[in-house]
C-alpha cells in the first residue's frame, strides 16, 4: 500500500510539472497541445484552486506569479511522501 500512495504522489508531482511546463507555451485551440494542457488543468485544478484562493498570485510589476503550484508541491514532497514512508 505504502508504495502504491508514492506512485501515485510522484506522478502527481510530475503531472503537475507538465501542467508547468506546457503552460509556458502557447497552445491553438484544438491542437494536441491544447488537449493536453485541458487534460492536466482537469487534474491538477481540484487541489491547486483552494491553495491559490488562500494565496493569490504575488504581483511583481506587471506580471502575477502563481504561488499555489509551489506549495502544492512542496507539501507533497516534504510533507506527504516522509508521511507515507514511514507508514508500516
Amino acid at each position: 500500500m505504502r508504495n502504491l500512495l508514492l506512485t501515485l504522489i510522484q506522478i502527481y508531482i510530475l503531472v503537475l510539472i507538465a501542467r508547468a511546463v506546457i503552460s509556458w507555451f502557447p497552445a491553438r485551440p484544438g491542437s494536441g497541445l491544447d488537449h493536453a494542457a485541458r487534460a492536466l488543468d482537469r487534474v491538477t485544478e481540484p487541489v491547486l484552486a483552494p491553495v491559490r484562493r488562500l494565496l493569490p498570485p504575488m504581483r511583481i510589476g506587471g506580471m502575477g506569479i502563481d504561488l499555489s503550484f509551489i506549495v502544492v508541491l512542496l507539501f507533497l514532497e516534504l510533507v506527504l511522501t516522509p508521511i507515507v514512508v514511514r507508514l508500516a
